[in-house]
């Protein structure tokens, strides 16, 4: 048993590292996406697009069987996070 544990575990931790390096990788592109914005003089946040996006990542749980209630609170914690990036350039250009 400790050894199928231990497999498991692994199997965690390698999935909890890919996550990490996934949201980084996801937030240098948002950071920039951010200074376009900025450049540009457009809002910060699009609720719009958030909404199709959210809708979205609840079909594709639905399909992974996984709770669609969970990923939109994630995904909207990412979010959140992303428009206050946004928010910070923004101030600072002005």
């Amino acid at each position: 048993m400790d050894d199928q544990l231990s497999r498991f575990r692994q199997s965690i931790d390698n999935i909890d590292a890919a996550l990490v390096y996934m949201l980084a990788e996801r937030f240098k592109v948002t950071k920039a996406v951010g200074e376009l914005k900025a450049r540009e003089g457009l809002p910060p946040a699009d609720p719009g697009r958030e909404e199709r996006q959210i809708e979205r990542l609840r079909s594709l749980a639905r399909d992974a069987d996984l709770d669609p209630e969970f990923s939109e609170k994630f995904l909207r914690f990412i979010i959140e996070e992303v428009i206050r990036h946004h928010q910070q350039v923004r101030e600072a250009g002005a």
